[in-house]
């Protein structure tokens, strides 16, 4: 049985696992982790089970050996389909990670796919679409001939642009996201792509959206540079990030998202050659019943092509300050 699943192939080892969950479950953190490490000693190669047991070794406070559970996982499996290189560096024992591994993006919304829709939108308030849908409206800009949605999942931004686009086509790491959006019979064009690796978008899109993709992605001045290099003066960059005040470009939070700073933002945009002509806070879900504040964002690719100038800037969004 494949190692990396959620079961170890080993029936006394699932069991002890189930009881570490139990007791974790009831508080006993400490007696949880001890349970797991006893599951894997019958089940060594169990990449779920080390990562889990590193989950309750960090609850019992045993941080030191959590790292070590994590650094096992990633010995097992390179690719890091679990994401513990980001359980690693918010435990402050890897430094410099700058996005979330492929790998685990993918492995994270295939897994998701089924439940996705009714998982985000109706138990976390999700209404990024429609945030970005309401601010092209807001600035006059209702009609596109050629719009490319970045992780486009299983078609949550899709469905708001159909109608207002001539071709609309989407891009997602994960299989499976593609299948439910291809099921929705939305986009004229579907391909499945890994936005960490994008070398190019197409040169005749006059609009490029990413709804809730940049917070897995983290740095963002590689697509920035490449959406700045694509795409023609006049079109427009539409695209959410989870906010964050502090002096730092990004953080990673607990969540294992990234926020990024809102004059980081403007800075990377305005190196790419895009202009902001709305940036403004809003709740962009729920998270374990706190509100997410993120920044939404419409920026214009510079150039000869007519600038949305201060009129078009509708009331509570930001003026256009230069980056800094």
């Amino acid at each position: 049985m494949n190692p990396f699943i959620f079961t170890s192939g080993n029936l006394l080892a699932d069991r002890r696992a189930e009881y570490a969950e139990m007791l974790l479950e009831n508080g006993e953190f400490a007696a949880a982790a001890s349970l797991m490490g006893e599951a894997l000693e019958l089940a060594p190669d169990w990449i779920a089970g080390h990562y889990r047991h590193g989950e309750m070794l960090a609850e019992a406070g045993e941080i030191a050996a959590a790292v070590d559970a994590w650094r096992t996982v990633l010995r097992l499996d390179r690719e890091d389909r679990l994401g513990a290189a980001l359980k690693l560096e918010l435990h402050g024992a890897l430094d410099g990670l700058e996005a979330a591994p492929s790998a685990f993006v993918e492995t994270l919304f295939d897994q998701y796919a089924e439940t996705f829709d009714a998982s985000l939108v109706d138990k976390l308030g999700y209404r990024v679409p429609q945030l970005l849908e309401e601010a092209l409206l807001r600035l006059g800009r209702d009609s596109f001939a050629h719009a490319v949605d970045l992780g486009c999942g299983t078609g949550l931004m899709g469905e708001r642009l159909r109608s207002r686009v001539s071709f609309l086509e989407g891009l997602d790491i994960s299989a499976e996201m593609l299948k439910r959006a291809g099921g929705k019979h939305i986009y004229d064009r579907l391909e499945r792509a890994d936005l960490a690796a994008l070398s190019t978008l197409p040169r005749k899109a006059d609009l490029v959206t990413a709804a809730d993709v940049f917070m897995y992605l983290g740095a963002l001045e590689r697509l920035f540079a490449t959406a700045g290099a694509s795409l023609a003066p006049g079109a427009l960059f539409v695209f959410s990030v989870e906010h964050h005040a502090g002096p730092e470009a990004m953080v990673l939070r607990a969540s294992r998202r990234y926020a990024h700073s809102e004059p980081h933002l403007r800075a990377t945009l305005a190196e790419a050659g895009f202009e902001p002509v709305l940036l403004e806070k809003a709740v962009i879900r729920m998270d374990r019943g706190e509100p997410i504040e993120g920044l939404i964002v419409v920026a214009e690719r510079t150039g000869a092509a007519r600038k949305l100038g201060d009129a078009a800037l509708v009331p509570g969004a930001k003026q256009r300050p230069r980056a800094h």
